[in-house]
């Protein structure tokens, strides 16, 4: 049986990619997305993936998180092999131990703030009672608990996304998946979002986060940049006390 997220050992590298290789297509048609990429996160460590678009980041963040297979290569998340294991098992382990935040937000319209932050506890076994006091504590912690019964066509897209960052905290899973966060936000739902990204950041939660936007990547304590399908260059990011979106110069304008 799959291990649970509270069986699974906190380690540290705690997520590691080897080797990594993915093709799409066939003979003179194949693209290859991503050559020979190898990756270390630490437990409590944020990470930030940089590129153009087509430079391979966002396939790299889904081979991450099981929701793609590599061609080659090997995807390791707390001392354990997950990019072999079976379709019911890695679907349990991303329920348990991977948050998911992406561009669009992928909330369900038709449930509420609360609730579609209930629906992944709910999913890995969670009692409703248990579900929802969590559901509760994670709305505070991103601002909107006086949004807690609006449904997603009613909040902006500032608080849908800070509701699918509460939603992918609700398991309290080993590691949070970004995909272009700030991606579908204004100048000030921005902001909101980079203060709850280094929030995170700061309160110790491993972070992979896929961005076009460098400050977002300003939050994060290392930086990597990517080109067709492979590392280019990592830069390690230093904090004040205040954090660096101090140090982002305009960011509110």
């Amino acid at each position: 049986m799959m291990d649970t997220v509270e069986s699974l050992p906190i380690v540290s590298p705690i997520l590691r990619a080897s080797g990594l290789r993915m093709r799409y297509g066939q003979g003179s048609g194949i693209v290859h997305a991503l050559d020979g990429v190898d990756l270390d996160v630490a437990t409590g460590e944020t990470v930030a993936v940089m590129g153009a678009s087509g430079s391979g980041k966002s396939t790299l963040l889904h081979l991450l998180g099981g929701l793609e297979r590599p061609s080659a290569g090997e995807v390791w998340l707390a001392g354990r092999r997950i990019d072999g294991l079976g379709e019911t098992a890695l679907a349990r382990l991303r329920r348990t131990a991977i948050g998911f935040v992406f561009q669009a937000f992928h909330l369900m319209d038709e449930l509420t703030a609360a609730e579609n932050v209930e629906l992944p506890a709910l999913l890995a076994g969670q009692s409703p009672r248990a579900a929802r006091r969590r559901a509760a504590e994670l709305l505070e912690r991103v601002g909107l608990s006086h949004r807690a019964e609006h449904l997603p066509s009613a909040l902006s897209g500032g608080e849908r996304q800070r509701v699918a960052i509460a939603r992918a905290l609700s398991n309290e899973p080993l590691v949070v998946l970004a995909d272009e966060p700030t991606g579908n936000l204004d100048s000030a739902a921005t902001l909101d979002v980079l203060r709850l990204l280094d929030s995170l950041r700061t309160a110790g939660q491993t972070l992979v986060i896929v961005t076009h936007d460098a400050r977002v990547a300003a939050t994060a304590d290392r930086l990597i940049s990517m080109r067709d399908g492979g590392f280019v260059e990592e830069t390690r990011l230093t904090h004040g006390s205040t954090g660096r979106l101090g140090e982002l110069a305009g960011l509110e304008g």
